[in-house]
Parts: C-alpha cells; structure tokens; sequence
C-alpha cells in the first residue's frame, strides 16, 4: 500500500506517523511545498514577543529525525499543483522548477489554509503569520520598528498585539466587527478589550484599514478617516481553505471552499481524504458541515484518517470547537456555541452568567472570573460556554466541553464530582454552580432577566438591588427609563418588603446574581411578581457598555 499525504504539518503528519505505527509495510511519501514540517504553529506569535527564545523549539522534526523514526519519505520544497484521480497520481513541482509525477493508492491532503489580506491599496506590505518563514519575517520587521497596526481582533490577531507590545512596540488592534474576539459574546469579549488598553494597546471597532503607505495605515471608522503610523502592518483576519488541488480533483466543495468529507475523512472522489484546516467538519449542533480551523482538531483528524485507511473501526464525531488564548494574564475560553450565533440561527437558548473566584475565596490568589453557559431551554442541552478571567478559565471550559462531548444536560453539571481543594477549587465548583443555575431554571423555581432584556423591557418593572448600601453607591443598573433602583439588602428584605409594589414586576439584582436568586426567591413566595438579573450588576455593566453606537465604517 502506498499513501501519499500532501502537507506536513498538523494533520497530515499526524496521518504519516500513525500510519507507519499501524502499518510496517507502506510506503509513505509526505510532500511538503515549505522548507520546514511538523513545526509548532502556535507558538509563533510568542516567538515574534521573546516568549520563546529558541527559534529551533519550533520545530518539532525534520525530513531526517522523521525517516530515522517511522522511514518516512518526507519531500520539503515539493509542492502538490495538480491531481489526476483516474490515474493515480500527483503532479509534484520542485524547487528548481522540475515535476514529475508521484502515484498513489491512497490520498491525504492536507494543505491547510490560506491566510486573508485586505484588499486595499499596499496591502503588499502585510505580514501574515502562518508558518516558520512567515515568523523569521516578522521577526525581522519588529527588530527596527517601532509601531505597528494589527489587523483583525481574533484569536491569532490578539495574541500578535500582545507579543508585538511585549517588544516595545506601539500597536492598534483594527477590528471591523463591534468587538474584538467574535467567538464571545460581546458581555464577555469587553473584558479582553479593557486588558488589550490597560496594557497599552489601542483597540478601533468598528473599523477598516483601507490604505496602507509605506509608513502609516488609513483607518476609516466611527472617529472617522484616521492616519496612523505603521512600521508594520500584520493582517490577521482569518484563513481560507485551500482547496485548489482538491477542486483540480473534481472533489465536492462546502463553505468558503472548504472540501466536503465524510464522517470517515472521504471526499467524494474515491482514494482522496482531507483532513486539517482545507477539510469541513461536522457540525456538532446543527445538520451540514462548518469550518473549524483549529490544531486540536487537525490532530485528531489525521489520527482518524490513517486508522480508516488501515481498517480500523473508526470513530468520527461531530465538532463542537473549543479554543483558549491569553492575554497579557487574562484568559478567555470558549466552547460550542455563542448566544449572538445561536440567535442569528433562529434558536431558543437560556444564557446563564456568573463570576464565582477560581478557588477557595479565603485562600490567598482567588481572583474572579466571569463564566456563560447557553442551554436549549426545553432539553437542557449545554449549547456552549464561556469564559473570561485570571486562572481556572481553561479548566471550567474544558470540563463543560467534555460534558457536551459526553451528552450531559446543564443541570447535570451540579452533579460533576471534581477535584477540590482551597488552593485549586471550591467545593462548590463553578462549574457545579452553573448547574445549580440551570436546575433551578428549568424547574422554575426563579426565573431570571438578561442584561439586554432589561433594555427592551416594555412594561418598566421596578429594580431593586438588594446589595449594601456601599455596594449601591459604587454603581448600580440603571434601566432605560431611568428610574433609581430601590436599594433594600437582602438581610433587611423581610422586614421591608412593604415598601415594594404587588402590582408592578419587580427586577431584583445584586452582584452578580446569588443575592438576587436568594431575594427574588423571598419575594415570589411573598406573593410579589419578582425576577432576578442574571449575572447581576457586573454582567449587566459590561453588557451596556456594548450598546453604544458604532458607525458603520466608511
């Protein structure tokens, strides 16, 4: 058997070596159009910031450590530019401008994904950041500048800024969505911008970069046209898949150009796989393919096609995408779904917030975190998670993304027996009281308002925030109509509970939530029409800040 992989990354030397552990006999060729293979991808932007010092810890194996390993035929400078299915074979260009043609039994491809540069006037002088060459050229760019604009405020885009102002530089983010980090909802992603600026980095929403100068970036926005000084200019919005050799085979496309697979990492043309960022994956939540472009997944893609390949029982399971990234000690964390999605699809979903601390509140170093979970109101299905804090944010969504991965419901999360000590937890873990959370609500026991509920509110409900007077005069949710919440802590709510109308709803909040639960609960079995404000004051004044109007750029 002979199986040719085309890319030697991620997924495709995923594929190569777990072939060769399953298989003695075959012979493996993997082409490589670049100059390095199985080189760590995400750790570039900490290479550009010094984080990694080592420019050879990137990269995790040569031609040479591979063929003594697991007798790979690894071809760096052997780029893939045509296939012919019926017969078998790759059309293999190399460096000195040869081809020849390489045949098959099997097919893998594996060709990753292209990043995407505006097209504006200059845009010649981006960087992009996406392989070894890539990284040596920002590093040579960041060594003489002094300032430089990032465009796009995702998952990569952050973790440049961060790293471009770890060396020094002056840097502004340019995000054309009304927030940074659109895998969040935008309550949570405000959190992550507050940081950005805290530490020095300029943040635009709402924005385009549509010039590039030799030495500035015009950025058109709600502020209107604004010049900025670029040394260097980093594009950071997002990939494409690359699916040329894929559409050369005459395969099924899906979104954006992705290439269209089976539960198995078939395409439809027979002999062919794809595995990586150029393949769809399934939808954990909904019928048809998504794109997912993420290392974890690529990994376990090419494990899955190598044992498919081999006759082994295959094992393919939906995606639900699960990602982390930090910054500047802030970490955000996300799984499934987000509520602004699961709305523009036309679905019904609870969202429930917190921001309990990452351990024992009496042991030194707690610090607090802000946690979303989205559930189906009527199955109670967990639909995604969210996360924003100092420590334990990783921890909580990769728990809730195991749970989704497993079947559980959200209130059966309470019942998750997780490891507990002062230092690492609660004994009541966050986790545990999202579940609470979700099992009160489902059961009706105290029904809760979102924070942007509260501004469509129509029948003017009166609030009242049951936190200490001190609490209420830091700051306090302030409704659209403009009424002064009445302010009765919960201690004092029994005795003073006169003082509220029975013929008016009633709004109850707190902090963040648990008080409310504790006085909405009080109140209804008082007779008082009462509800309480998720997440409480906190999640309620990071998600007003997001309504502020933003012009349409330019």
């Amino acid at each position: 058997m002979k199986v040719v992989i085309v890319g030697a990354v991620a997924a495709g030397m995923s594929a190569a070596t777990r072939l060769r552990r399953l298989d003695e006999n075959a012979e493996i060729v993997v082409l490589e159009a670049g100059a390095h293979v199985s080189f760590a991808n995400c750790g570039l932007p900490y290479y550009v910031g010094g984080v990694i010092e080592d420019r050879g810890s990137l990269l995790l194996q040569t031609p040479e450590s591979l063929h003594a390993r697991f007798a790979l035929d690894v071809r760096t400078h052997s780029r893939a530019v045509d296939i012919d299915a019926e017969a078998h074979t790759v059309t293999v260009s190399t460096a000195d401008g040869d081809t020849y043609l390489e045949s098959y039994d099997h097919l893998v491809l594996s060709p990753g994904a292209r990043p995407i540069v505006p097209d504006v006037p200059g845009a010649e002088r981006t960087l992009v950041l996406r392989d070894v060459a890539d990284v040596d050229r920002m590093a040579e760019h960041t060594a003489d500048a002094r300032t430089a604009v990032v465009i796009g405020g995702g998952f990569v885009g952050l973790e440049v800024a961060e790293n471009l102002r770890h060396r020094g530089l002056d840097v502004t983010v340019v995000e054309l969505a009304p927030q940074v980090l659109g895998a969040l909802d935008a309550e949570m992603a405000v959190r992550v911008q507050d940081r950005l600026e805290r530490h020095g980095v300029r943040v635009l929403t709402g924005a385009q970069v549509t010039e590039i100068t030799p030495d500035s970036a015009v950025v058109s926005g709600p502020e209107g046209e604004q010049t900025l000084p670029a040394d260097m200019v980093v594009a950071s919005i997002g990939v494409n898949p690359d699916s040329t050799l894929a559409r050369a085979a005459g395969a099924d496309l899906g979104p954006r150009g992705a290439i269209l697979v089976d539960d198995d990492m078939r395409t439809s043309v027979p002999g062919i796989y794809a595995v990586g960022d150029a393949a769809a994956k399934r939808d954990a939540f909904a019928d048809g393919p998504t794109l997912i472009p993420l290392a974890n997944l690529a990994n376990r893609h090419g494990r899955r096609v190598a044992d498919v390949i081999t006759g082994h029982a295959g094992r393919g399971r939906p995606s639900i995408g699960t990602a982390v990234v930090g910054v500047f000690g802030l970490t955000a964390a996300v799984t499934g779904r987000t509520e602004r999605r699961l709305r523009g699809e036309g679905r019904a979903c609870r969202a429930i917030h917190t921001h309990p601390m990452d351990h024992a509140g009496y042991y030194p170093g707690a610090s607090a975190m802000a946690l979303k979970l989205l559930v189906d109101p009527v199955t109670d299905q967990i639909l995604g998670a969210q996360g924003v804090g100092e420590a334990g944010v990783d921890k909580r969504i990769d728990v809730i993304a195991t749970a989704i991965h497993g079947g559980l419901t959200a209130s059966e999360l309470a019942d998750l027996e997780l490891a507990y000590a002062p230092a690492y937890g609660s004994a009541k873990d966050p986790v545990n009281m999202l579940g609470y959370v979700a099992e009160n609500l489902s059961v009706g026991e105290s029904p809760s308002i979102q924070w942007h509920e509260l501004a469509d509110a129509d029948d003017a409900p009166m609030v009242v925030d049951v936190r200490s007077a001190a609490e209420h005069s830091r700051g306090t949710v302030v409704p659209p109509w403009g009424q002064e919440p009445v302010n009765i802590p919960v201690d004092d709510l029994r005795a003073r509970h006169d003082e509220l109308p029975r013929d008016r709803r009633i709004v109850v909040h707190c902090q963040v939530g648990q008080r409310g639960h504790t006085a909405t609960r009080l109140l209804r079995q008082l007779g008082y029409d009462a509800i309480n404000l998720d997440g409480g004051y906190l999640t309620w004044r990071d998600g007003v800040r997001t309504l502020q109007p933003v012009a349409a750029p330019a």
